[in-house]
């Protein structure tokens, strides 16, 4: 999973690589840098055809953050000046570290509420009560957009995507259109909330946006979800689907793991906010709450056949490691080219040659091509001087962007996959216009209803 709940990038005081904290060397005209990129250009390339080669994306982005610190660690020793290099990179695996953490501890949580069927449970009630075709789209959307702040947006869309495969087989047109309103549903709802997003996570942490500021993005994000959803709504025909009977029970704990997930996100917040420690120290707090609630879950059930036994440390095994590792590349290979001066140009390309505006704008824009988590570790990186209100808008936009295409955000990709060709990048493509004014609409939302703290400086 992509994102959570998905989510969290570190609350470190500064993500800037500056001469000032580092001894540093401008590589960004030297044969170094131009190799340094031609290798995270191509280990990218790879990310976005996974699909294709299944080839996991954690690959060649671990591949190549080694590289290009090995390339910067042998340019500085032979400027005799090693520790400078060490310094940097280790500032990126602290960076890691507690995003490391803190996703950790989200990810079991979210497994370990799936082994206990709390998903399956919602999914079942949902496909059972006997909603029409056009009850179902709104019911699933409206459903993603709330459900994805506090669990993350894969999560989020394969439960969702679920119901819709359930309820439309035989009916291409209803899952086609159920995914692509979904994913929109999903990256929108997850915009508004420190925890629904990678990008709000990372802003949040690095203290740009205080906890409580995010939630003025509800209405940007809730007309970037309308806008393209009443105009697919017109496209669904007013029908029924067959009626199913299933039954599921949640598990032994399952509602007691649910309710301590909340108290484990009540729990970083208040670790940050009132504590002043890094969030991921309160994800892990949380984690010991899972720890012994999973003590008491086994001892309820000591009869219960091994296999079918809860285990917490069988749910830990169970994260998205591809996910995480993938971080570990995106954070390091990125930290190296801004340790040899790119995010330095880029910046200046961006937010001086641009403008703020403008340029967070186009950060959703790229958010579309590639995985907005590089885009949005790119930009906090760089630190531009802005104002709280386009620090929302490029936290809106990283977070909503990648609806604009089904490859933009890890919903799309992995309803992609779950779609058995009903929901397909071209699939998606056809209501790119749809998307495309919602993406605008929140926009234009968000600098009117905002306006106020566009003034307010960070």
């Amino acid at each position: 999973m992509n994102k959570i709940i998905l989510l969290l990038i570190t609350l470190i005081p500064s993500l800037s690589f500056a001469a000032s904290s580092y001894e540093s060397i401008d590589l960004t005209d030297h044969a170094a840098g131009y190799i340094a990129l031609i290798i995270f250009v191509s280990a990218y390339f790879f990310v976005m055809i996974e699909e294709f080669t299944h080839l996991r994306k954690s690959k060649p982005v671990i591949l190549a953050a080694g590289i290009i610190w090995a390339i910067i660690g042998w340019i500085y020793a032979v400027n005799d000046i090693p520790h400078a290099a060490e310094a940097a990179v280790r500032h990126n695996f602290l960076e890691f570290a507690e995003l490391f953490l803190f996703l950790l501890v989200a990810m079991t949580y979210i497994e370990s509420m799936r082994e206990r069927l709390v998903f399956d449970k919602l999914k079942v009630w949902l496909i059972s009560r006997g909603f029409s075709y056009r009850q179902l789209f709104w019911l699933t959307g409206i459903l993603a957009f709330f459900m994805s702040p506090i669990a993350d947006n894969l999560t989020t869309a394969l439960v969702m995507g679920a119901v819709v495969l359930a309820v439309g087989a035989g009916n291409a047109r209803f899952i086609s259109i159920g995914f692509v309103n979904i994913v929109v549903a999903a990256n929108a709802g997850g915009a508004f909330s420190p925890f629904g997003d990678i990008t709000t996570l990372m802003v949040w942490q690095k203290g740009l946006v205080d906890f409580q500021q995010f939630f003025v993005l509800f209405v940007p994000s809730a007309v970037n979800y309308l806008i393209p959803a009443a105009i697919m709504h017109f496209a669904i025909k007013n029908e029924k689907p067959k009626a199913i009977s299933e039954q599921v029970d949640i598990k032994t704990g399952g509602i007691l793991i649910t309710f301590m997930f909340l108290v484990t996100i009540a729990t970083a917040v208040s670790f940050h906010n009132f504590l002043h420690l890094p969030p991921a120290m309160g994800m892990m707090t949380g984690l010991g709450y899972l720890m012994i609630v999973s003590y008491f879950v086994k001892r309820h059930n000591p009869n219960e056949d091994k296999s079918e036994r809860f285990d917490i440390f069988t749910m830990v095994s169970r994260a998205e490691w591809d996910t995480l590792l993938f971080f570990f590349g995106v954070i390091v290979s990125v930290g190296g080219l801004g340790f040899m001066g790119y995010l330095a140009l880029v910046s200046e390309a961006m937010y001086v040659e641009l403008g703020a505006t403008y340029a967070n704008v186009l950060v959703g824009i790229l958010s579309a091509i590639v995985d907005n988590i590089p885009v949005m570790f790119a930009v906090l990186t760089m630190t531009p001087d802005m104002s709280l209100g386009q620090w929302l808008l490029v936290t809106l936009t990283a977070g909503v962007g990648g609806s604009l295409l089904s490859i933009g955000s890890a919903a799309g990709v992995a309803l992609m996959g779950q779609s058995k060709g009903y929901y397909t990048f071209v699939s998606h493509l056809k209501w790119i216009w749809a998307i495309a004014l919602g993406y605008g609409a929140s926009i234009v939302t968000h600098l009117w209803i905002n306006a106020a703290l566009f003034d307010v400086p960070i």
